[in-house]
């Protein structure tokens, strides 16, 4: 039994980790790198097809995104998460495919002009997207499921993100049992719309996130009605718009319901009405998916509004907005108005239009409502730039800029801790990942030295054995010397993974007649014979 350490270790993105037990490969996580990298990761230790599994804590694209690239290489096994992560995926995976694929267009129509540059091909297509969701199965909280022979898993609601989850993991090899726990990310206590995290209460091993492992939310709640009612009303007050660079699933449904509320309770004096856009398709898709599964998700206020037939994430005056035309029309009119648009950290997407019409005007406020990661756009903003660059231009940036303080998904350090101590028995080793490069260590450091947990920080690459309970292999940090090129790859790439997938489908060919090696045999060798 071997666990394994491949992303978002020292890093808060790219989340992925390795098991190989009981004759099976599997993944917790596949992530997309998003923003700028510390550290390289390692590469699996086997080839894509050989994966048999993968087991998913949350649709977020940091933990989720690199799922079709997993397909696209060879990988033909069972994805197993929550029923809601799975409508979520079937929205966020394909909306990344799509922008994958417009991206590397306009890089190919651009490079075009320069003979050095190559044709770029997507790190994966739209068809990549729609054929790893048929892996998918999807599975109710709670429920102990067999995977296999000495394989079991359980996922337990952790209070991200709809449909978010601690995943339980049984191991059963040689008699030998061994359990461990995947916290995924830690959600925070008393956010709108979802329920807390539940605690699990036992484990060999816990691998958990510490995001926020070196700061704390306050100790009292914020009255975000409160504090957003008066951004509204002093940027109204001048004639300018409120643009809210927000997730497009999770985020913005609780943008919907303080706005819900104060609309309800005509909180905003400086302007008779206003409008709220959700520029955004796939949080339109998503705000639908959140509606649907309220039954399994929604907290007790949530509900005690659905019970009184109320949505809690929609109201008069919310327009949504789909189409390109209808996104282009919002900006055309002079109305003080909330656009609420993807993607959250200012990389991509609609809401980049929006900060080049509205970044200059003195007048607007940009109102971030979620983490910004080093390198990203948004960082750029909050941490003070003075100017960015939008689609090949110069944009200053004059309007007022305001975050909402303790808005998170992510659990604080308190929290964190809390989540830990609900462990009846405290575990053999506990590894902290998913967060920036000292945060991890000093909330190492705070586990062992204050706590008394056997804690450590892996960095990529560091294999675990879980059988003796020692470190077989020490990942050594790699300093990465570029921007990650999460994007775009070329045709080569893909020609590999068909290559690694056929050997993988060779290595399980033993139950093949002999009519069938040889048919399949003949087929290799005519398709050698072509190419050579």
């Amino acid at each position: 039994m071997k666990l394994g350490f491949i992303g978002a270790d020292h890093e808060v993105t790219g989340s992925c980790h390795y098991i190989e037990a009981c004759g099976k490969h599997i993944l917790v996580d596949y992530g997309m790198e998003q923003g700028r990298i510390s550290f390289e990761h390692v590469d699996l230790p086997v080839n894509e097809a050989q994966i048999d599994y993968v087991f998913l804590t949350h649709a977020h694209i940091d933990h989720s995104g690199n799922l079709p690239l997993l397909y696209a290489r060879g990988f033909r096994g069972k994805i197993f998460m929550t029923r809601p992560t799975a409508d979520l995926c079937s929205i966020m995976l394909r909306d990344c495919a799509h922008i994958q694929m417009q991206e590397a267009e306009w890089r190919s129509r651009k490079g075009k002009r320069n003979k050095d540059i190559k044709q770029i091909e997507p790190l994966y297509s739209m068809e990549d997207a729609d054929n790893t969701l048929r892996h998918i199965v999807a599975c109710d909280y709670g429920t102990k499921i067999d995977i296999c022979e000495g394989v079991q898993i359980r996922f337990t609601d952790i209070g991200h993100l709809l449909g978010s989850a601690s995943i339980e993991v049984w191991l059963n090899e040689k008699n030998v049992d061994k359990k461990i726990v995947f916290s995924g990310d830690i959600g925070n206590y008393d956010q709108p719309i979802i329920k807390d995290p539940a605690l699990t209460t036992s484990a060999d091993y816990v691998v958990m996130e510490s995001t926020y492992g070196d700061r704390y939310h306050g100790e009292e709640r914020p009255d975000y009605v409160k504090e957003l009612t008066e951004i509204l009303n002093r940027t109204f007050a001048r004639g300018g718009n409120v643009v809210i660079p927000s997730f497009a699933v999770g985020r913005t449904q609780e943008m919907l319901y303080f706005l819900r509320t104060i609309k309800k309770e005509h909180l905003v004096t400086a302007v008779d009405d206003f409008p709220v856009y959700v520029d955004s398709p796939m949080a339109v898709e998503a705000t639908e998916v959140f509606t649907e599964h309220a039954m399994e998700c929604y907290d007790e206020e949530a509900m005690e509004l659905v019970k009184n037939h109320i949505n809690p994430i929609s109201f008069p005056g919310l327009n949504l907005a789909i189409t390109t035309e209808e996104s282009r029309a919002i900006n055309e009119e002079d109305t003080p108005k909330v656009i609420i648009s993807a993607s959250g950290m200012c990389e991509a997407g609609r809401i980049r239009h929006h900060l080049k019409h509205n970044l200059w005007r003195e007048e607007s406020t940009i109102l971030f409502v979620g983490y910004q990661s080093v390198g990203t756009t948004g960082r750029a903003i909050i941490d003070g730039a003075e100017e960015v660059r939008l689609f090949g231009e110069t944009v200053d940036v004059r309007a007022e800029i305001c975050k909402l303080t303790g808005l998170s998904g992510h659990a604080d350090k308190n929290g964190l801790i809390d989540w830990l101590q609900g462990f009846k028995e405290r575990p053999k080793k506990v590894f902290i990942v998913h967060g920036e490069d000292g945060v991890c260590t000093s909330f190492a450091n705070c586990l062992r030295d204050e706590y008394g947990y056997s804690s450590y920080a892996p960095y990529s690459g560091t294999e675990f054995d879980l059988i003796s309970g020692q470190i077989i292999k020490e990942g050594i940090p790699k300093e990465a010397v570029k921007k990650s090129t999460k994007l775009v790859s070329d045709v080569f790439t893909r020609l590999k993974a068909a290559g690694a997938r056929l050997t993988a489908i060779i290595a399980r060919s033993e139950g093949m007649t002999n009519k069938d090696k040889a048919k399949f045999a003949d087929q290799i060798i005519a398709l050698c014979d072509k190419w050579e």
